[in-house]
């Protein structure tokens, strides 16, 4: 059955049609086709919308063409949408590749006859994570008169950093979430709403109600989309059969309760493709849970396997060697190139493929009794699909100031963001500086002072009390914060992580307190 999204009753959406699709479409009551996606976007595969439109006259179907280019909707698109739909038998499918551009289209279609008031801001922030939050209480804390809205539905606001330990018996999953009523710094205003559309070009987002959100300066912070369904099977898998993964906050909990429960048998620890966020932690994972079998005696009874879709343990050279001296210490074994595709719960298996040095791939079968998931993970949708991507799909920023390449008036931090830095909330906390000295000096219509050095951290907790302190900037280079050794596993370390670190970032971070998060300043861009 063809899989579309109802945006209202007159009106769904969905991806790239087949001609066999289309008959379902007729078959599920559609009356009218608008085909959005522009011939040969998608290459050979994709029929053109001729070959479609013909299937469509052939089943008493309305087809209308009306190309819209990735990240460029318009106005002039808006205005074509209203007036197919004032013309076309209803109900309309409307496609693209995804689905993503034709409901943003009708979006921003509807929002130009629903809404009469439009609100505007100073600086106007999507997502209200660590970079939404942090960077809004930064900025008022130099400029209190500022006017910020940050636009965010979640109810509730998560430290993910600690799940790893919450995966591990180390944490309670409870601290690692709060209201994000109480977490928006006073002075800012909080509209719960997802944003559905940017619109760079005439200094606007569209929200997914309609109404439009206007600014003089805008800040990306939405993080990244994790992609469960990339993997065949893994929802349904997932809380149950062994199957688990530390990248949720109702599922870390069951990854501790695995651990304890595990005697003897097969545990299987996965990394899907760069770039996700928090690089270190699918071997985390598997650290803390080797140490727990170790102390309980029956690591010898368990196979310990850690499949990377890479080609090294770890993407900074000098951090290595003390890793690997932990896998053998566990007896785990490496397989690299290795990338999960595909889970069974109830039959405790799951498939790789796996590529060796010719590049050829084979699909490797493998059994488990605990299965720990790191998923793919992406962009959102709405920015991929936006003006602001770059090809990758990322918000296209320049990597030192933080400023977007192509809009002046656009920054962006977090994991959203194209900067060629670990994806952790420690290179949050130093973007925070950057993007609120760089977009203040902008307002001021003066030169950008700050520059970004790429820092990020990660806490590699190798073992329950201990902690190999990862701290490096772009292209690996090492930025330590201590005057020692970074590569020796250390108690205080751990220390950091899992009570200074929770602390600094619900009582500083979030709260417009930079306590050695000033990156090197410069005035080049």
């Amino acid at each position: 059955m063809l899989q579309t999204k109802c945006v209202n009753e007159t009106y769904h959406v969905c991806g790239q049609l087949s001609l066999e699709q289309l008959t379902q479409a007729q078959q599920q009551g559609f009356l009218s086709v608008i085909c959005m996606r522009p011939d040969g976007e998608g290459g050979a595969d994709q029929p053109t919308h001729l070959s479609l439109k013909a299937h469509a006259e052939s089943l008493g179907l309305t087809l209308v063409y009306m190309p819209v280019e990735k990240g460029q909707i318009t106005d002039l698109n808006a205005d074509k949408l209203r007036q197919q739909l004032s013309e076309l038998p209803k109900p309309v499918l409307a496609f693209c590749a995804s689905g993503n551009r034709a409901h943003a289209l009708h979006v921003l279609a509807e929002s130009a006859t629903s809404v009469d008031t439009v609100r505007r801001y100073d600086v106007v922030v999507v997502g209200g994570g660590a970079g939404g939050i942090g960077i809004t209480a930064s900025l008022l804390k130099r400029q209190p008169d500022l006017s910020i809205a940050i636009i965010e539905p979640s109810e509730f606001h998560y430290y993910q950093p600690a799940w790893t330990l919450v995966g591990g018996g180390a944490f309670d999953v409870q601290k690692t979430q709060r209201k994000t009523v109480d977490l928006i710094p006073p002075g800012a205003e909080w509209i719960r709403a997802a944003v559905s559309c940017f619109e760079p070009d005439t200094q606007a987002v569209i929200l997914s109600h309609g109404e439009q959100i206007q600014y003089q300066f805008l800040i990306v912070a939405t993080g990244l989309e994790i992609a469960w369904d990339r993997i065949e099977g893994l929802e349904d898998a997932l809380g149950s059969n062994g199957v688990t993964s530390n990248y949720r906050f109702d599922l870390a909990p069951y990854t501790w309760e695995l651990v304890q429960g595990l005697k003897q048998g097969n545990a299987i620890f996965t990394q899907p493709p760069m770039p996700i966020k928090c690089a270190g932690a699918p071997q985390k994972a598997m650290y803390l849970s080797c140490d727990h079998w170790l102390k309980q005696g029956v690591l010898n009874h368990i196979n310990v396997e850690l499949n990377n879709a890479g080609a090294v343990l770890f993407g900074v050279a000098e951090f290595v060697p003390p890793l690997m001296a932990y896998v053998k210490k566990y007896n785990a074994k490496l397989a690299f190139q290795s990338n999960l595709v595909k889970v069974d719960g109830p039959a405790k298996t799951a498939w790789f493929d796996v590529t060796d040095s010719d590049g050829q791939v084979t699909r490797v079968k493998k059994s488990f009794d605990v299965l720990h998931v790191v998923p793919p993970q992406r962009s959102p949708d709405v920015v991929r699909n936006s003006p602001l991507a770059d090809a990758q799909g990322w918000c296209e920023v320049n990597q030192f100031t933080l400023q977007h390449v192509r809009y002046d008036n656009v920054f962006s931090l977090g994991d959203v963001c194209s900067s060629p830095n670990a994806k952790t909330a420690a290179a949050v906390r130093k973007q925070i500086v950057v993007v609120a000295e760089n977009l203040l000096a902008c307002k001021a219509s003066q030169e950008m002072p700050t520059r970004y050095d790429g820092y990020g951290s990660c806490p590699l907790t190798v073992e329950k009390g201990k902690v190999v302190l990862a701290e490096f900037g772009f292209g690996g280079k090492l930025l330590p914060t201590f005057p020692l050794d970074p590569t020796v596993p250390r108690r205080s370390a751990w220390f950091l992580k899992s009570v200074m670190l929770p602390s600094i970032y619900w009582h500083a971070m979030l709260k417009g307190h930079e306590w050695l998060a000033r990156p090197a300043a410069s005035k080049e861009a």
